[in-house]
């Protein structure tokens, strides 16, 4: 594999041509007008316009993206994350125009991208599932019944679902009617297929995801787990590595069970088996994510490998060069992604021109970014600008790491999550390991957040004004 073309933009693109580079293999970069003078498409060795702002004219238009990179001479094409990367037919297209998807096949992909679908695939491997109904609904006096025999509160999910699109919790009968017929109706707006059904809603949940990685010979092998806990309207927001509440027992069983549901679709390359985690520390499996994850950082940082390297590897046909007793847990990391989003209006995104953008820098520090003083953020993709990861000896160190590098990440032009990274790595219950998925929901408040910088105001000028009295004393010449 000479040349990788990477079908995505901004931070991820930069981040899979910084391995790609390391490895002595050329990039090739495609963008969207508004992307023009993206940094990730001066970071390529080739770049090509792909189309107009909107991705469903540019990063979506698999074909075309295909098309160009035949042209290009490309022997791979990395999907990143996001846009064409679970796309079951454009792998297929790739594969079809001899070039290699660095990626799952499509099978895997298909069987994994329906929720209903996948709980079939890893039944025969006994691996834990929440009470439910394992096939699609829409009948409204059936899925009364279904939930009555499971008990409230119930959550109503799209099978073809993501981000929190076509999921409702219902906690009484009585919402179940109205609810399902709003879930119904997202799903079919945002996935074209209205298909839901019905599990029994885990009340203090914990997000838990294991990075697994198989090659073509048979070999699964996985990297333990992130917890991505902290949420907000059902998406990622902070991440960690290792989990402050597994037993090694648990994690060992959680592993396996991870590496078994790879092995139910035939999995190939990087892939994340995520599962809900109750406070009684019983595991449940919820989905798989059939590419490389936001916060696959926070992996590599505490385990020492590039994933992005093993994929690469994976995809040309090599054998995986670890095994599983060679992997181990060293220190912990932390993740925030940075996101051009207002904390104090309900994380609204906030468009604009950055017009300042200093990045932190130090030891144990990592920033995987898209973006560069003077540019705007457009109003077209995901509105993250960057990635904020620290590494520590032990989790406190990393937490500290943390709320320095955010004091020291400069930002004007746009409102950022920067201020919400800080509050939740200064907050008591993610201080102790004791929170759950409802994290903002019982503690983050904008008048919270105004509180909290309030305070830090306060103690500030007092601070400044101790200084200030105490230089004017040393100052002061004595009469002579």
């Amino acid at each position: 594999m000479k040349k990788i073309l990477v079908a995505n933009r901004g931070e991820i693109a930069i981040r899979v041509m910084k391995t790609a580079k390391n490895m002595g293999i050329k990039t090739v970069a495609i963008f969207s007008e508004a992307d023009r003078d993206a940094p990730h498409v001066r970071f390529a060795d080739e770049a090509v316009c792909i189309g107009p702002p909107p991705s469903s004219e540019s990063y979506l238009m698999g074909s075309k993206i295909i098309e160009e990179a035949k042209k290009l001479g490309v022997d791979g094409i990395h999907p990143g994350y996001g846009f064409l990367s679970e796309n079951a037919e454009f792998a297929e297209e790739v594969e079809k125009n001899n070039i290699t998807f660095i990626g799952p096949g499509s099978k895997a992909i298909r069987i994994m991208g329906s929720k209903l679908a996948a709980k079939e695939a890893v039944k025969a491997y006994d691996i834990p599932m929440v009470p439910g109904i394992d096939k699609a609904i829409t009948d409204i006096k059936h899925a009364k019944e279904i939930a009555k025999e499971i008990g409230f509160p119930i959550l109503i999910k799209a099978s073809a679902g993501g981000g929190g699109k076509g999921m409702r919790v219902v906690e009484k009968e009585k919402d179940l009617d109205a609810q399902m017929k709003m879930a119904i109706s997202e799903a079919t707006a945002a996935f074209g297929d209205g298909s839901v059904f019905i599990e029994k809603y885990v009340t203090s949940p914990r997000h838990i995801e294991i990075q697994v990685m198989a090659d073509k010979h048979g070999n699964v092998i996985h990297f333990f787990e992130r917890e991505c806990s902290i949420q907000r309207r059902h998406q990622k927001v902070v991440e960690e590595a290792p989990s402050s509440v597994l037993t090694p027992e648990l994690r060992r069983e959680i592993g396996m069970a991870a590496v078994n549901v790879a092995r139910s679709c035939d999995y190939v390359g990087a892939g994340t088996v995520e599962f809900l985690l109750d406070e009684d520390l019983n595991f449940y499996f919820l989905e798989m994510n059939t590419r490389l994850q936001v916060e696959h950082p926070v992996t590599e940082l505490i385990t020492g490998v590039d994933l992005v390297q093993l994929q690469i590897e994976v995809a040309r046909g090599e054998e995986l060069s670890i095994e599983q007793t060679d992997i181990e847990i060293t220190g912990h990391a932390l993740e925030l992604r940075v996101y051009a989003e207002d904390p104090l209006n309900e994380f609204l995104p906030s468009v604009g021109k950055l017009e300042t953008y200093i990045l932190p820098e130090g030891e144990g520090i990592r920033v995987d970014n898209g973006f560069e003083e003077g540019m705007d953020v457009p109003i077209y993709y995901d509105p993250m600008l960057s990635k904020l990861i620290t590494y520590g000896r032990n989790r406190e160190e990393a937490m500290d790491k943390m709320i320095w590098a955010i004091n020291h990440y400069k930002i004007s032009g746009v409102q950022t999550t920067l201020s919400f990274g800080k509050f939740v790595c200064e907050h008591p219950a993610f201080r102790s390991g004791n929170f759950d998925t409802h994290f903002v929901k019982n503690y983050f408040s904008g008048d919270a957040l105004t509180a909290t910088s309030e305070g830090e105001a306060r103690l500030a000028s007092l601070i400044a004004l101790t200084q200030y009295l105490k230089d004017r004393k040393n100052l002061r010449i004595p009469n002579s």
